[in-house]
């Protein structure tokens, strides 16, 4: 793999305190990720972390529709998976990591806060039609290939990873920087959809400073 180089840029996804052990919906051994996002920060010119931060009565909670939390129905964008209560905004959960480093990052992108719709990716809503900006902020960067890493692996870091590719970027995603919730095979069709469209999966230490 080359080198970090100048037209990287490093996308943190979502360390917040509702998808680490204690929140809302906390992802297994969430917060391990926090000290390798901070180290990997300082090792690139252009650091952006998304924010999940959702309104009360959000389209993707499952108390919204009162169904079980973690069952699917089908919204008017497609299947929804009906989530807990999560990073609802002006809450603690929805806040950062306490020991994530936003000193380290440029921008901060925030997704999911429109009612009728969520937005696990960091650059197209679930929609899949809805940009949010970031592809146009990165280019303006003169970013070419992106690094991601976060929470959770197999749902808003996949969905950020492929719709960047999607939008013309190279992408790598550091695996050992994310954890997984693992839902009903997700994982692996993760891993399936990034060996499809090109996707990089490495490991922090296969990358190195130019």
């Amino acid at each position: 793999m080359n080198p970090i180089a100048a037209n990287d840029a490093l996308v943190l996804v979502d360390v917040q305190i509702d998808f680490c052990p204690g929140g809302a919906l906390a992802v297994p051994d969430g917060d391990a990720v926090v000290p390798l996002c901070n180290a990997l920060a300082r090792r690139f010119g252009t650091v952006v972390t998304t924010q999940d931060f959702h309104p009360a009565g959000h389209v993707s909670f499952a108390s919204t529709h009162g169904q079980e939390p973690f069952s699917e129905m089908v919204v008017e964008y497609g299947t929804q998976v009906l989530w807990p209560d999560h990073c609802v905004a002006g809450t603690r959960g929805a806040e950062f990591h306490p020991d994530l480093d936003l000193n380290l990052v440029q921008a901060i992108l925030r997704k999911g806060f429109r009612a009728e719709i969520d937005s696990y990716s960091g650059f197209v809503e679930a929609d899949q039609q809805t940009s949010t900006g970031l592809a146009a902020y990165l280019r303006e960067r003169g970013v070419r290939r992106i690094f991601v890493a976060g929470l959770a692996l197999d749902f808003c870091v996949a969905w950020t990873a492929l719709d960047a590719r999607a939008a013309g970027f190279e992408v790598v995603v550091l695996e050992d920087a994310c954890r997984a919730i693992d839902l009903g095979g997700s994982v692996q069709k993760a891993r399936a959809d990034f060996d499809t469209v090109g996707i990089v999966v490495a490991r922090t230490r296969d990358i190195q400073q130019r």
